[in-house]
């Protein structure tokens, strides 16, 4: 296709200690183990409970660098497109505003990235008086275990499909040129330019895979799920302890603008 580049991204897989107790609770192996129905309805219970659990990266020096490396892959992505420059400069703003997040998440699965989170620190009750806390506002802020339980079945669900790097850059081609943002004042290009990536989308998994003639509607379907990560998620996970206050749609203007 005319506006895509090749893109070949390494691979490397971490793989998950099963012994976690976060593991267990996220493949709901805390709540399954039990026959008896009361106990099972109660452990389920409980583990929903504990998805409200405010969370961090469990060794947030090793990922911040690998997804330091997936968000500037994925900038490179946008910025290699000859379409997308074409587009006004407002535009591609609307669409590196609305379009990163699942970008991103997609350069997670392709590269394989594992991560482990655990729970966030609480302070002193004689500290937060002293320093002024305010701990509900925190708290809306910070990632939760539920958050991350979602980011991570998009994961899994790509890595189930076992994409091929073309696929990959299609699928990331449709979401990037996605016509229902809002004030779009070249709507119409757009449009053709996302209908255009899903039919070399289509095309590419009917010749890889001619026996599944259901995975491109179900690439589409994965495609919609990613989108509802959360922004703030993300941000607040994986790039928040390293910029502190600055803003992360400034940063990211910066790396697609600034030559």
């Amino acid at each position: 296709m005319p506006f895509f580049k090749k893109t070949m991204f390494p691979s490397s897989y971490q793989h998950q200690d099963p012994h976690t107790v976060l593991y267990n609770i996220l493949s709901w192996k805390s709540c399954c183990y039990l026959n008896d129905k009361r106990n099972f309805i109660a452990s389920a219970q409980n583990c929903h409970c504990e998805q409200k659990r405010t969370v961090c990266l469990k060794d947030p020096k090793a990922t911040y660098q690998v997804a330091s490396s997936v968000l500037v892959k994925t900038i490179c992505f946008m910025r290699s497109l000859p379409s997308f420059h074409q587009l006004p400069a407002e535009d591609r703003l609307l669409l590196l505003r609305q379009c990163w997040v699942p970008l991103f998440v997609l350069g997670l699965a392709q590269e394989q990235i594992v991560f482990e989170v655990t729970d966030v620190p609480h302070s002193s009750i004689l500290r937060q008086v002293l320093l002024g806390m305010v701990l509900s506002e925190e708290k809306a802020d910070q990632p939760t275990l539920a958050g991350v339980h979602g980011l991570r079945t998009c994961l899994h669900q790509l890595w189930s499909l076992d994409l091929s790097p073309k696929e990959y850059a299609y699928l990331k081609g449709t979401i990037l040129f996605n016509p229902a943002i809002q004030g779009l004042s070249t709507l119409l290009f757009i449009k053709g330019l996302q209908q255009e990536a899903q039919r070399a989308l289509q095309e590419v998994t009917h010749l890889l895979h001619p026996e599944d003639p259901s995975r491109f509607s179900h690439l589409l379907v994965v495609a919609n799920t990613i989108q509802t990560v959360s922004h703030s998620l993300v941000t607040e996970l994986f790039f928040k302890p390293v910029i502190g206050n600055m803003d992360m749609l400034h940063l990211l203007t910066e790396m697609l603008f600034v030559q």
